[in-house]
């Protein structure tokens, strides 16, 4: 039934209370990207035993742990096109299921080879989980409810990357390493299984779904993707469109932060400012759990202005980018804390900015793309960002080496925000849905 039969059947009879599925669907989508994140902290947890077992060198590990980034990085457009072209049941809940049985078969590797092999497969795919949540963000929710989900799933990558170190190593602890990467992969099986029992493609589709939630989430919809397949342009043709490079740009700044709080926090906080190895643990926590419940929060605010009238999407979506770059900004003013707790309070408000942000760079594809394309402009945007994980630890490691201090790299990702600041103000330009006759 479409959302224009329903406004005239409801003219007829009273309206129900609405359903509630698609918040349902909202938590499975957080529970994906829990998953993923601890899926693939489990190499990194597991390193020490694996180092030792397999006489690895630090160099050969550190390209298994980079195997998963190229894979992960290179497949976030195909994945996108895939979820846009067959649906994002299909994508999302296979693709769940093959980086579960990837890290499942971890535990049988032998070696250097069969190790990286594994990584790359857990990339391949890890890659749909973003793009697959975008494209479902924009079938599934009203335009005034996106930024809400968007924080909402996103959010589930710092619960993920909070709770899997010390999940790890207890799993670790009490039944060793190998079974630790069954264990944990078994969890995801599980997770595709029920999505593909529950999970619909459309609103229209699934049977929990009564007439006043189909009509609440279509009305509100300016695209109402999924009521048919078409799509209007080839992917690469996103390409001539300013709004597309935008996000590229300002993702990859945002990025180049948020993979510094999982990669070089726990050494900054025990090089830099003395903590103990517990201490260090609780605190490295700190910042992912902070930054949890803020994305949540700002998503909600953020789709509460903006349906308030108060403010125009563009203008909401800015403001938020903003207001969070400028929090992931004291980055830099942690650099000169005199003390830890101060600097961690300090990292903690930038870690939350940098979600704060995320609320909305999530929101965006499901904004700006056209028709039926959402999954592949995420792709395409993560892609991006990504690299700014890939090298975003490396120049950190680079900076600390030469001058034999954090606060430089700090100050250059301080940096970096200022011109993801200056990126979303003035080349981001209206958002609204790319027309096709402007392709």
């Amino acid at each position: 039934m479409q959302a224009n039969e329903l406004t005239t059947a409801t003219e007829s009879k009273p309206v129900r209370k609405k359903s509630k599925v698609r918040w349902v669907i909202a938590f499975l989508m957080w529970a994906a990207i829990a998953i993923n994140y601890i899926d693939r902290t489990v190499l990194s947890a597991a390193a020490p035993f694996l180092t030792d077992e397999f006489s690895l060198s630090e160099a050969q590990m550190g390209i298994i742990l980079s195997g998963f980034f190229w894979s992960y990085a290179l497949l976030q457009i195909p994945a996108g096109w895939f979820a846009d072209r067959f649906g994002q049941k299909k994508t999302l809940g296979f693709a769940v299921i093959w980086w579960s049985l990837a890290t499942a078969v971890t535990g049988l590797a032998t070696g250097f080879k069969s190790l990286l092999g594994f990584r790359v497969a857990l990339g391949v795919g890890e890659a749909a989980a973003y793009p697959s949540n975008a494209g479902i963000a924009s079938k599934w929710f009203p335009d005034k409810e996106r930024a809400t989900v968007s924080g909402i799933f996103d959010s589930g990558s710092k619960f993920g990357g909070a709770i899997a170190m010390p999940l790890i190593v207890w799993l670790i602890a009490m039944y060793g390493w190998k079974m630790t990467f069954v264990i944990i992969g078994v969890l995801g099986v599980i997770w595709g299984i029920i999505w593909l029992l529950y999970f619909k493609e459309t609103p229209e589709q699934h049977k929990g779904v009564n007439e006043a939630e189909l009509l609440h989430i279509r009305e509100g919809q300016t695209k109402k993707e999924g009521t048919d397949s078409k799509q209007p342009m080839r992917w690469y043709q996103l390409l001539k469109h300013r709004n597309i490079w935008a996000m590229c740009i300002g993702f990859f700044m945002i990025n180049y932060n948020s993979y510094f709080f999982i990669t070089w926090l726990p050494t900054y906080l025990v090089k830099e400012r003395g903590m103990n190895l517990i201490e260090m643990g609780i605190m490295a926590s700190l910042p992912l759990l902070c930054a949890m419940v803020v994305e949540v929060a700002a998503g909600w605010l953020s789709d509460r202005i903006y349906s308030s009238g108060k403010l125009s999407l563009t203008a909401t979506r800015k403001l938020f980018l903003v207001i969070g770059l400028l929090m992931a900004a004291c980055i830099g003013f942690a650099a000169f804390a005199e003390s830890a707790v101060l600097a961690v309070v300090l990292l903690c408000i930038a870690k939350s900015g940098t979600t704060v942000a995320a609320s909305q760079v999530w929101a965006l594809p499901g904004d700006v793309a056209p028709k039926n394309m959402t999954s592949v402009v995420a792709g395409m945007q993560n892609s991006v960002s990504n690299m700014g994980g890939v090298v975003g630890p490396i120049i950190t490691g680079f900076i600390v080496a030469s001058t034999g201090s954090f606060v430089p790299a700090l100050l250059f990702s301080a940096a970096l925000i200022v011109i993801a600041i200056l990126n979303y103000l003035f080349l981001l330009k209206k958002v609204e849905p790319i027309q096709v006759n402007n392709a």
